[in-house]
């Protein structure tokens, strides 16, 4: 008896020791207090058969091939739709990666990515309810949770557990395909409250940056060789995350809130661009306590892109870097560490030169960020649109090698990285699907706005049929030309009417008032 009580004392005393020194951690047992759904809603789970005439259809005359991957991404997905198991505390459906019995933070941010072209099927967004009702009551969330119990999954220490705070990126990209503001009065308490934990736990004091820490395994670049308390991805992701919560306030009309979110964010990018880009090389780099550079040359150098982060002349330097055959631009674009890097490995080796999605996404969606609004705009959107087929061209080489996708790839061969996983949509659809979508066939839509974009830049007979956005289902064609000069002979048939931007190589914008029905265009 003795005995027990001195056990039962230790651990005791252990809880409140580990408690006093990590209160960052401590869960009250008031989950998901901030978010509104406490209850899961029983809903059924399509199939892919019974969805593929839902989904969009592309085509592409001269790419036959990147149609047959973009539907075996497609099947694969729909596999990864599920429901949670009995008994679990989960409040909804959700996407899945499906090699481990846990959800994980950053890989259902960008399944959801490429799953909002399929929303009105299986409305994927709301895979993050169930990090939101598993929030601690201090504003915690753990990057990998238990799907069975609710429970977080801890590995190899808390420092770890902490995730690219990207859902209000996700939240974001969502509204622009679904036009559906309804979730941002639900998930922005929740966000606001994360980020409030972020602030004060992953800023290291008495830094002289006052930029934001990571670890590999938080970041999600497991083993890279990367140290310093000033983390590059991180700092962005938190420019992301402040800009991201501004624009859902513009939506709710917290006018307030969006400019002091606006101003933290342009806070965070002046400290940036102080102490970690480098004007020599044309990088970004972490930096330490002393906010002296870290040189490691990562694809994390490239977040300041997508982030709103790096002005015109630095995006022209980092394009310069992202087609440097002797870094970056490898066969099978984008590795992970540079190809003159120490450690670089010719097969991937996870983070050691892997090719991964959430990276290229990354990369091409800051591409495409200065496509949009810088004077050298077809520089940015016509590499942009390369890099997507060079990419799409080197999953489908081992597609046919393999029948299946997968979570990486080799940034000299094509082959599957040597540390990865099969049938992995997963993140790896986001190329077959999204940047399929958005950069080879050009459809960038606006559902909030019933606008849509389309960057025409290929001469075969090319669109899209059935492409959802709001409340608009429509079909584009653009029949063959015999030059990327030539004029464009369009058809576009709508079941509402909205608007229609044209831009033509990237060079010329022409704007149409699309009307229900046919609508037969020139663009010259």
């Amino acid at each position: 008896m003795p005995k027990i009580k001195i056990s039962l004392c230790f651990f005791i005393i252990l809880f409140l020791f580990i408690n006093s020194v990590f209160p960052q951690y401590d869960d009250s047992g008031k989950r998901g207090k901030y978010f509104l759904k406490k209850n899961y809603i029983e809903e059924s789970i399509p199939t892919f058969e019974a969805s593929k005439d839902k989904l969009p259809s592309p085509v592409l005359e001269d790419n036959k091939e990147w149609i047959e991957l973009y539907w075996k991404a497609w099947e694969l997905a729909f596999n990864h739709f599920k429901k949670p198991p009995e008994g679990s505390p989960f409040v909804s459906n959700y996407l899945d990666e499906a090699f481990a019995p846990n959800i994980f933070q950053w890989d259902t941010i960008f399944m959801i990515m490429f799953a909002r072209y399929a929303h009105s099927i299986f409305p994927a967004i709301q895979s993050l309810d169930n990090f939101y009702s598993r929030q601690y009551e201090n504003g915690y969330i753990c990057r990998e949770i238990v799907e069975a119990s609710g429970e977080d999954f801890v590995y190899e220490g808390r420092e770890n557990t902490i995730n690219p705070p990207l859902f209000s990126w996700a939240e974001v990209e969502s509204y622009k395909v679904t036009g559906d503001k309804s979730r941002f009065a639900m998930a922005l308490p929740v966000l606001e409250k994360y980020t409030e934990w972020l602030e004060k736990n992953r800023k290291k004091e008495e830094t002289k940056h006052g930029l934001y820490w990571q670890t590999g395994l938080g970041s999600g670049m497991d083993n890279t060789p990367r140290d310093g308390s000033g983390w590059i991805d991180m700092s962005c992701q938190m420019v992301m995350c402040y800009n991201d919560m501004a624009a859902m306030c513009d939506e709710l009309n917290q006018k307030e809130k969006a400019t002091a979110y606006r101003n933290k964010a342009r806070e965070i990018s002046n400290k940036i661009n102080q102490f970690m880009w480098n004007e020599e090389d044309g990088l970004y780099y972490d930096v330490d306590d002393e906010g002296k550079q870290v040189k490691w040359k990562t694809i994390a150098s490239f977040w300041p892109m997508v982030a709103g982060v790096a002005n015109d002349q630095q995006a022209e330097k980092l394009l310069e870097n992202l087609k440097d055959p002797k870094t970056f631009w490898r066969p099978f674009p984008f590795p992970s560490l540079a190809a003159d890097q120490q450690f670089y490995k010719a097969d991937g080796q996870y983070w050691l030169g892997g090719v991964w999605a959430p990276t290229n996404v990354m990369v091409i969606k800051g591409l495409d960020k200065f496509s949009a609004q810088n004077q050298n705009a077809y520089l940015f959107g016509e590499f942009a649109r390369l890099a997507t087929e060079n990419y799409l061209d080197a999953i489908f080489k081992v597609y046919k090698k393999t029948g299946t996708i997968w979570e990486n790839y080799s940034p000299e061969s094509f082959a599957r990285g040597s540390w990865s996983r099969p049938d992995f949509v997963g993140w790896s659809g986001c190329g077959p699907i999204q940047l399929l979508i958005e950069n080879i066939l050009g459809f960038l839509p606006k559902g909030s706005q019933n606008k849509l974009t389309w960057n025409i830049n290929r001469i075969d007979k090319h669109g899209i049929q059935n492409l959802r956005f709001g409340d608009v289902v429509v079909s584009f064609t653009c029949e063959r030309r015999n030059d990327i000069n030539s004029k464009c002979e369009i058809t576009v048939t709508s079941n509402k009417p909205f608007e229609l931007t044209i831009n033509k190589n990237f060079t010329s914008e022409k704007v149409f008032q699309i009307k229900e029905g046919i609508n037969s265009l020139t663009v010259e």
